[in-house]
């Protein structure tokens, strides 16, 4: 129990302690009136010098961020990755996708995209398996055996099998489809040994074989009811096409009235169940213009990624910082082809000395872009190929030699002539920067020596109609060779005829020995007997001079920025710009 003394003492100490802590109330309010509130209106006073203060380290902060930023941007590399529209471009109109019939750059784009073949070339050239797994040759040369790949679709998502590829072949041999495709394939037996196992029996070896397997196969559960002789024109090939190609038809838009100003738009999606894989594209389109200016100005408005079918990059493109240039060699030769049923063109001397007086060294030099000379008939990577057996090199004074002998005089105004008939003759060629370069050269240069040359440049449409009626006495032209050494077609004897299948013997150039060098090459498997048995064709090609060699044209092909997967080293026709199209990418995304 606590004593009185005790509470009183407690008493005390508390009234005390009391008292202090009031006493430090106090003390502290006199503290804060005298340091803060009587001080107030100074701060306010200094608000302009705080304020600036606040604004610069706000800046300096902002700063640091934004460096910061940038620098981790540094860092970041940018990655090709899947999605979005290719836009292409090319001049010239579709008419039709069935491969049995697209022949022009548009019909054979779109073709090319949709429908997938036997065989293609990969983007080094090389014959690969599309369709096919593999195939294989007998030791004949004269059986091929080709195996489908398992579970291959259609876009209707229907199976296809080795019955599709029968029919697709046994419909281009049958006269009434009209396909131009038919004279490759006279003789060849096609038959289905089993649901993915194809046999193609030909009537002679023929080494080139393989290289016919390219073109599309078309689906026979949709076309085997139509009559052959209608194909041609079915609905399936411009409406609803079905193939089995990286892409699958999606729609069809035609605006303008008339020839001149009409376009299409063919918009096409990615095939999910393409046997390689979903294309990394979402959509292909391709717009199709009549001339070079419009598709110059769409390109230059950002409405297409790519353009097709220009010989020259436009002017105003040339300062394009993203513009891709795509200069890729054809296996194809640019030559001048003389008509050896032609009054004058018929004698050999003449023909030799338009060799003799072309400097092709300097019109090669002096083109708007590189090409790759060419100088016989085969091309430098085809067996058989003879350096020693080039065509005459150049030297004037051989060719002024040779039309002496002849009986050409020059006269007053520098022309040959003989018996008062003037040593002259026509030359056509395409209407473009190119071959217009190219003839004006080739005129120059034969009228050195005494010969007047009249250059005639006509448009795609009229150039088609001239060659096929062979209606010319020389041609300035290209043909297509691909990669194998069979150039048979355009010099053997009967392909000169007028009831030639195609007539694609410009030169209507005939020689006995040419014939059966050609003959004997094509069905030797063997790369060092065929190049023995080409050697007779060579020397004879070099001694007629049925035409003159000049060059390997290039495919020009330019893009909106770097397309990656795109990567072109040498190609049979352009629409080989595909090779690898299901690969393609147009997008990116930055990564760490």
């Amino acid at each position: 129990m606590i004593d009185r003394t005790t509470k009183l003492r407690w008493r005390r100490v508390f009234r005390r302690n009391k008292k202090n802590i009031e006493g430090m109330g106090v003390k502290a309010e006199e503290q804060l009136d005298q340091l803060v509130v009587r001080r107030l209106d100074r701060l306010v006073n200094a608000r302009r010098f705080v304020f600036s203060w606040l604004l610069l380290l706000a800046l300096l902060g902002g700063g640091v961020v934004y460096q910061l930023s940038a620098l981790g941007s540094q860092y970041k590399v940018f990655k090709a990755t899947s999605g979005g529209t290719y836009n292409e471009g090319i001049i010239g109109s579709f008419t039709n996708s069935n491969p049995l019939y697209a022949t022009g750059p548009v019909d054979g784009a779109v073709s090319r995209l949709l429908f997938a073949g036997l065989l293609k070339h990969d983007q080094s050239n090389k014959l690969v398996g599309d369709l096919a797994e593999s195939y294989k040759v007998d030791a004949k040369g004269s059986t091929y055996t080709v195996v489908l790949r398992k579970d291959l679709r259609w876009h209707d998502g229907k199976p296809l099998t080795s019955e599709d590829v029968v029919y697709t072949y046994r419909t281009i041999q049958n006269p009434d489809a009209k396909s131009p495709l038919m004279s490759s394939w006279q003789g060849v037996q096609i038959n289905a040994t089993d649901s993915r196992t194809i046999q193609f029996v030909l009537p002679n070896s023929l080494s080139a074989f393989p290289f016919s397997l390219t073109n599309g196969i078309v689906p026979k559960h949709l076309l085997a009811k139509l009559p052959v002789s209608q194909l041609r024109s079915a609905q399936f090939n411009t409406d609803k096409p079905v193939g089995s190609g990286p892409f699958v038809w999606s729609a069809i838009e035609v605006t303008g009235q008339t020839s001149d100003d009409r376009q299409e738009r063919i918009a096409l999606l990615a095939n999910k169940d393409y046997y390689d894989g979903s294309p990394k594209l979402d959509r292909f389109e391709i717009k199709t213009f009549r001339n070079e200016d419009a598709m110059r100005d769409s390109f230059a408005r950002k409405e297409l990624t790519a353009m097709s079918g220009l010989d020259m990059v436009p002017d105003l493109l040339q300062a394009s910082p993203k513009l891709q240039e795509h200069n890729t060699p054809l296996t194809s030769q640019a030559m001048v082809f003389f008509k050896n049923s032609h009054e004058v063109l018929k004698d050999p001397k003449i023909r030799q000395a338009l060799v003799y007086s072309t400097d092709q060294n300097d019109l090669l030099r002096n083109m708007p872009y590189p090409v790759l000379a060419s100088r016989q008939p085969l091309l430098p990577f085809h067996v058989g190929y003879n350096s020693s057996l080039n065509q005459l090199a150049f030297d004037a004074a051989a060719a002024n030699k040779l039309l002496d002998e002849a009986g050409w005089v020059k006269s007053g105004n520098g022309i040959r002539a003989k018996a008062e008939q003037p040593l002259t003759f026509r030359l056509f060629a395409q209407n473009s920067g190119e071959y217009a370069y190219v003839s004006q050269k080739l005129q120059k240069d034969w009228r050195r020596v005494g010969i007047d040359v009249q250059v005639l440049l006509q448009d795609d449409i009229d150039l088609r109609s001239t060659v096929a009626n062979h209606n010319y006495d020389a041609l300035l032209y290209a043909i297509s060779l691909g990669n194998d050494a069979d150039v048979l077609p355009y010099w053997y004897s009967t392909q000169a005829d007028a009831t030639a299948a195609n007539r694609v013997n410009f030169s209507e150039y005939k020689s006995t020995a040419a014939d059966k060098a050609l003959e004997a090459g094509r069905t030797r498997s063997d790369a060092q007997i065929r190049a023995i048995k080409y050697k007779p064709f060579l020397e004879a090609w070099r001694t007629d001079a049925p035409a003159i060699a000049l060059y390997q044209p290039r495919y020009l092909y330019l893009t909106e920025g770097e397309v990656d997967g795109l990567n072109l080293t040498m190609m049979n026709s352009s629409n080989d710009r595909y090779a690898n199209v299901y690969n393609w990418m147009i997008r990116q995304e930055a990564v760490n």
